[in-house]
């Protein structure tokens, strides 16, 4: 029996109750009780802490021996059980997102509630998470499938009190994008343009009738392939919005990791494009706008992420830059500078 962990977790003030997940007669107990199934056919042979960031959540791995090969993740947030992620999960696995779903499009299969620890657990999946595969010689046919993948989720539709609209998405760019002006007075003009020209086109974003179900982080972190098998992972943030939002969403971030990446906006533009292509098929031409605003959203939300990250400072002037010009090019395309 192996405990393997890197952090400390005995002063957490918001939750105590991490120490306990370290001690292999306490995690028996619990999942004697929660898990008495899986007791009593597998032995715990590990516990590995993944990720811990302090006050906020951890990442637990169990590791059992048996007849056949499993593992547990267990996922644990300090404001409380994140009941809301794991029914939006459950439902997914029995509508559709199962192991055994045709298509082959999945969630990891959700197992129990431990609400004394603020964990629930899910099985583990194996593969490769998409960030890995994502190079300028990647499969097409993967890139083609995160499609599908988006427009699975929007289609299932799973009922959430949760929404998240483009009023919510101008609304935290107000909030996020001047604080880049304590490092960078010099910018206050730019930002206020980028700023102004972002409400302009949230006014061309039609949502009375094209909400849905939505991921809201959807990036290729949150996926992981297993030959022809895509895994959906975190859906922390389900919500009902604009589906242009996880696709744009996904766009930003291809952009923004190829600069980062390869040092060129450009290298990875084909493999962006097929992304968009391939879900324009499937919802219709007329979603081609929204999917180019919320790339753009999500690109102007990079210029502030960047600052937060030493590695990735270097690509703020950058990603100004970049901004501006694809704002300066919607605004002449669609004419709305008036």
């Amino acid at each position: 029996m192996r405990v393997v962990n890197d952090y400390d977790l005995d002063n957490d003030v918001k939750m105590p109750f991490l120490r306990e997940l370290l001690s292999p007669k306490r995690v028996k107990e619990h999942l004697s009780k929660h898990l008495p199934n899986i007791i009593s056919n597998y032995q715990l042979a590990e516990i590995k802490v993944i990720r811990y960031k302090p006050e906020k959540r951890c990442l637990i791995e169990f590791t059992f021996d048996g007849k056949n090969s499993l593992a547990l993740i267990g996922k644990i947030r300090a404001k409380g059980t994140d009941f809301k992620s794991y029914n939006v999960q459950k439902q997914l696995w029995k509508n559709g997102f199962n192991d055994d779903c045709l298509d082959k499009i999945s969630v990891p299969e959700p197992i129990a509630i431990i609400p004394e620890w603020q964990m629930w657990l899910q099985r583990k999946v194996s593969g490769e998470v998409l960030r890995d595969l994502f190079t300028p010689n990647i499969d097409l046919n993967i890139v083609k499938k995160i499609a599908h993948v988006a427009h699975k989720l929007h289609c299932a539709n799973i009922p959430t009190f949760r929404s998240h609209v483009i009023a919510d998405e101008l609304a935290i760019l107000h909030q996020k994008l001047p604080l880049i002006l304590r490092d960078f007075p010099e910018w206050e003009c730019r930002v206020a343009y980028i700023l102004n020209t972002c409400d302009k086109l949230g006014q061309h974003i039609q949502e009375d009738d094209s909400l849905c179900g939505i991921h809201r982080d959807f990036y290729f972190d949150q996926i992981i392939v297993n030959k022809d098998h895509f895994y959906l992972l975190d859906l922390d943030l389900y919500c009902l919005g604009n589906p242009a939002l996880d696709i744009g969403n996904f766009m930003g971030h291809i952009t923004e990791y190829s600069l980062r990446k390869y040092g060129d906006f450009s290298v990875l533009k084909g493999q962006e494009k097929t992304v968009e292509n391939e879900f324009i098929k499937l919802v219709g031409e007329n979603k081609r706008q929204a999917v180019t605003i919320y790339t753009i959203l999500t690109l102007i939300r990079h210029i502030y992420l960047s600052t937060q990250f030493v590695d990735r400072h270097c690509t703020t002037p950058f990603l100004l830059d970049y901004c501006e010009t694809q704002l300066t090019m919607f605004e002449k395309k669609y004419s709305i500078c008036s």
